[in-house]
């Protein structure tokens, strides 16, 4: 890889001195930095070498900030088809996988071309409001629909590929990707999803029913979830980022995009391990004395 274009979260305290540190690394490796928008700008006040373009001018792009920066530059690059890695300037960042300090060692793996690639499910949903479909919206982890601010139920109808599956009263519903998977469904109590398994999960928030279970179904289904009744405004909210009110009658349509997202991991990089790291997922210690 040559050219390496940056998206940085603007905001964070840590981005200009992580900037600098990317300058210097990059080019004692012999790498050149590509950045548009806000980014430029922050590069441009710093005095750091890099050159205006756009991701499809890049090789890779390169992400500093938290899992919501990483939201946002997928979406906004996907049309380039570049691999995008994320160095973790945020809370969690369990899309922004490389630790702050392993910035250097990044780049280093970037120009010695030393990593692996996965592909990740996108999907889109649009909303079928009066018998028309509004614009789609692109998603990597979910799609959320809620009640607002409000603690009152809202009353669903889900169907999986036109045939019913179940009507549903409940604070909301979440749709979601298996990168999406250990989000926000997996605190409403959805199951783990391996990024590579050809799924979606359907998860509800609250359900007023006790047998109300999350839905594993394949990717390659169309769901549909209609608004019945709420007394309160009910949003659609997309990979926590882009909103939209839904009104009586709306219904909801996610299906698997026909483009992927690519994301580039380090030597030694394990799904699990980032379960144990990230999550603290543990299961019982066994020792000579319980193991009978």
């Amino acid at each position: 890889m040559k050219i390496i274009g940056i998206v940085a979260h603007k905001e964070n305290p840590r981005t200009a001195g992580m900037l600098s540190r990317l300058g210097t690394c990059a080019s004692a490796c012999g790498l050149r930095l590509m950045a548009w928008g806000e980014t430029a700008e922050q590069l441009k006040a710093l005095g750091l070498p890099f050159k205006a373009g756009v991701a499809s001018d890049t090789d890779a792009v390169l992400v500093l900030g938290g899992d919501g920066t990483m939201l946002r530059a997928v979406r906004d690059t996907v049309g380039a088809a570049r691999p995008v890695i994320g160095v973790n300037i945020g809370g969690l960042g369990f899309l922004t996988c490389v630790a702050e300090s392993d910035l250097e060692r990044a780049v280093e793996c970037l120009a010695r071309d030393a990593f692996a690639i996965s592909s990740r499910t996108l999907a889109v949903c649009s909303v079928i409001r009066a018998g028309r479909a509004l614009p789609e919206a692109l998603f990597l982890n979910d799609v959320v629909i809620r009640n607002g601010d409000s603690v009152r139920i809202v009353a669903l109808d889900i169907s999986v590929d036109g045939s019913d599956a179940t009507p549903i009263s409940a604070d909301g519903l979440i749709v979601a990707t298996p990168t999406g998977s250990t989000g926000h469904s997996l605190s409403a109590g959805g199951p783990i999803l391996h990024p590579a398994c050809p799924a979606f999960v359907v998860t509800f928030i609250c359900a007023h029913a006790l047998g109300a279970r999350p839905l594993v179904i394949p990717d390659t289904s169309v769901i549909e979830v209609g608004l019945v009744k709420s007394s309160e405004a009910v949003r659609l909210i997309v990979d926590g980022q882009v909103g939209l009110t839904l009104q009586p009658g709306d219904r909801v349509r996610v299906s698997r995009s026909p483009t992927t997202a690519r994301f580039i991991h380090l030597p030694g990089h394990d799904f699990l391990s980032l379960l144990h790291q990230k999550l603290h997922w543990q299961g019982t210690s066994f020792t000579q004395s319980n193991a009978g």
